[in-house]
């Protein structure tokens, strides 16, 4: 039962995002057809850095909704259950989790939080309690196997066992619009520590992406300049608003 690390990875994503997002603006405040520019947008006749000087100036005002015709998708593993309960409250979004229906997990790995991992008689207790919870697992497979309920069966009888701290693998795809509202609330310290890790890792791909997007963007205050929490919960990264 090793360890799980997390791991995030970028499958696919909208082509030609940003003249994909320049156009979608242009047909905002243009009466012309962007259809009629769009073969010239592939053709480079607008340079990019013209297209990003655009897109920037417009997304300082404000005006956001265009940035949705353009999508991630992620491939994440090395995640906990715990992370993932969180994850799917993020409703604009699609998900393709990996199922402890069709999948034995016996040999579950496991995510063990760093603040447990420093304490050795905590970790220990932990580490303990998931040999513990898999050799149980495995132990109700045999018993739902011998009375006849075989592969899903008794996988989705014995999983009531697993922990929350049982390692998932998902696939995420979110819109730039829903991305910009989950790295606000996500990145922040006030997150919890792994779905901050994850949001991390996935900003940091999305700013390599599409930089014009995504550079000033991230936990919100970054964005803003202050912190918006109330005195008792911010971290003290920023100064509050007053």
């Amino acid at each position: 039962m090793p360890l799980a690390k997390l791991q995030v990875r970028l499958l696919a994503s909208t082509p030609n995002p940003l003249s994909l997002i320049y156009a979608s603006f242009r047909q905002c405040y243009s009466p012309g057809y962007v259809g009629e520019l769009w073969p010239r947008l592939l053709a480079g006749e607008v340079s990019l850095e013209e297209q990003a000087r655009f897109v920037s100036d417009i997304l300082e005002s404000g005006h956001h909704s265009p940035i949705e015709h353009v999508s991630f998708t992620f491939a994440v593993e090395g995640i906990s259950r715990a992370l993932t309960h969180q994850l799917v409250r993020h409703r604009l979004a699609s998900y393709s989790q990996q199922s402890q229906r069709y999948v034995n997990e016996s040999e579950f790995e496991y995510v063990l939080p760093p603040q447990i991992a420093e304490i050795p008689e905590a970790r220990a207790l932990f580490e303990h309690f998931m040999a513990e919870a898999a050799g149980t697992y495995g132990r109700l497979r045999e018993l739902l196997q011998e009375r006849g309920r075989k592969g899903v069966k008794a996988n989705e009888d014995a999983r009531f066992v697993l922990p929350q701290a049982a390692e998932s693998k998902i696939v995420i795809t979110m819109n730039c619009r829903s991305l910009l509202h989950f790295f606000a609330l996500r990145c922040c310290e006030r997150a919890q520590w792994e779905i901050r890790a994850m949001a991390d890792q996935m900003l940091a791909i999305c700013r390599r992406e599409l930089p014009v997007v995504f550079q000033t963007f991230g936990p919100r205050c970054e964005a803003l300049g202050y912190c918006p929490e109330g005195e008792r919960f911010t971290c003290g990264r920023y100064p509050r608003k007053q």
